[in-house]
């Protein structure tokens, strides 16, 4: 049965920070009604895999859509806080202690999960892969006449999704033993063996339960960031961050714990630096009041240790820095936008 709390209207949370949605479904009857909708033959195994027939889905699955907030005046580093923590895998998904409340990040297209039933198979769409029931959610929400988008009208909108089960692990990383010897992110998932896929997931019985934090990087710039640029992403980043840290407390308690899982964000198909894009992040999760940000770089830390050079140099640890100046020193460095990977 579909909440009650569907209300379009704008829910004040906190201040000025306001979500603009918010949805809550049984899981079940979520994926009952609206099961994904599967193009890729190889992405069809994936999903078959995960939600076999008579899989029984629990719990709530909520989704919240988040106003873009402007900067403040000024930006705070707590001292000790957040935890800074390096994870050399790409992703990983930990049980959360009963005091914290995890979020991963989404790398997500501004039309949120639109290309889950295509051959591409990137960070957005491996999430979905291994939580069908974000599917499911998209259609769920348009269904109810919700707006399933990151960003609308030029401004970001963050959405935070609680609640949802992974039912698989899927291996992507290079291992010829197993027929991927290029592994499977991308494009080359389209191009493996249907013998190569049914080896590359691992079904989780019982599943584990993630909570979503989707967020589109700008697409595709060229030569030096402008200050312009570099504000909207702090404002994007900043946003989505306070939403999840609003969102922990408000399912859980006042004083659990937010912690961020995120990575090179921006920074593979859509061509972001991957020095500027850490360091907005981390700038970011201080302002936002995150309590733990754990930066999965993928076995290349490089980019994320400079980010935070620099981070210690322009944002001192129990200091406040104004927002204008800090903008104004991160485009004196002169970040050079990248080039797509073609994934």
């Amino acid at each position: 049965m579909r909440s009650a709390d569907r209300s379009l209207s704008t829910i004040q949370c906190e201040g000025t920070m306001e979500a603009l949605e918010r949805y809550e479904f049984d899981a079940q009857w979520l994926v009952s009604h609206f099961p994904p909708e599967v193009h890729d033959a190889n992405k069809r195994i994936v999903f078959d895999m995960a939600c076999s027939a008579g899989s029984e889905h629990s719990g709530t699955v909520s989704f919240s859509r988040w106003r873009e907030q402007d900067l403040p005046e000024t930006m705070t580093r707590v001292a000790e806080r957040p935890a800074l923590e390096l994870d050399d895998a790409f992703s990983s998904y930990p049980a959360s202690p009963p005091d914290q409340v995890e979020w991963h990040l989404n790398f997500a297209h501004h039309h949120l999960f639109i290309a889950y039933g295509g051959p591409l198979f990137a960070q957005d769409e491996m999430q979905v892969a291994e939580h069908p029931a974000l599917a499911s959610l998209r259609h769920a929400v348009i269904d109810a006449g919700g707006t399933p988008m990151t960003v609308k009208d030029g401004a970001a909108t963050p959405v935070c999704i609680m609640g949802v089960h992974r039912r698989c692990a899927v291996a992507t990383e290079p291992n010829a033993s197993a027929g991927r010897p290029y592994g499977l992110y991308g494009n080359a998932f389209a191009r493996a063996s249907p013998d190569t896929i049914r080896r590359a997931v691992s079904v989780l019985d019982p599943p584990t339960i993630s909570n979503v934090l989707a967020m589109e990087a700008p697409v595709c710039g060229h030569g030096q960031y402008t200050l312009q640029q570099i504000r909207s992403i702090l404002a994007a980043t900043l946003t989505g961050f306070r939403a999840a840290v609003l969102e922990s407390t408000r399912s859980v308690s006042p004083t659990v714990k937010t912690v961020i899982h995120t990575g090179y964000w921006g920074c593979g198909a859509y061509g972001g630096n991957r020095r500027l894009m850490p360091l907005l992040q981390l700038i970011s999760a201080c302002a936002a009041g995150v309590d733990r940000f754990v930066f999965h770089s993928g076995g290349d830390a490089s980019g994320y240790q400079y980010a935070l050079e620099v981070l210690d140099s322009i944002l001192p640890a129990g200091q406040s820095v104004s927002t204008n100046s800090l903008c104004d020193q991160i485009e004196d460095f002169g970040f050079q936008w990248g080039v797509s990977d073609g994934n």
